[in-house]
């Protein structure tokens, strides 16, 4: 048998939650996130770009090379598009970068979505959009992790 895992100790081990958010950014910062969230408006670029290279770093210590908008579909599971933090920047060199931009949005291919197919991938456009009130968390897989950011999905047609 194998190792005995306490479930009490790694339940939400993994998760960039508001204790963690709190912990890695600064004081301003967290209180500028906050305040965007609880009016429900935009955040400021500066803030974004503070919370998404804080995210990129924890996910990395977490063993994260990946990202992905998590959302939930009226197909009934999940769907996600991969993304790497990976940027090659020679034959033998990479940077592990994260913007403001792809945390807040991203684009998904809608075609299967709730349609079961019926359409053509270019008439299928949609976009995610960061869900500020879900915390994002690492997916650990058994070839590694990534990070999961919950979003909403809306298509391009509505």
């Amino acid at each position: 048998m194998g190792d005995i895992i306490n479930i009490s100790e790694i339940f939400g081990s993994k998760v960039f939650d508001d204790a963690t958010m709190r912990e890695r950014l600064p004081k301003k910062i967290y209180a500028e996130f906050h305040e965007s969230v609880d009016k429900g408006e935009e955040m400021d670029p500066h803030v974004a770009e503070i919370v998404a290279n804080a995210m990129k770093d924890w996910a990395i210590e977490n063993g994260a090379t990946h990202y992905t908008h998590w959302f939930q579909p009226l197909t009934g599971v999940t769907a996600e598009k991969h993304e790497s933090f990976i940027s090659p920047i020679d034959n033998s060199h990479v940077l592990m970068e994260f913007s403001a931009k792809e945390l807040i949005k991203g684009e998904a291919d809608g075609s299967s979505l709730p349609s079961g197919g019926i359409r053509a991938t270019f008439e299928a456009r949609g976009y995610s959009s960061w869900d500020t009130t879900s915390p994002a968390f690492i997916h650990e897989y058994k070839n590694g992790a990534i990070l999961c950011i919950p979003t909403i999905f809306c298509s391009y047609t509505g």
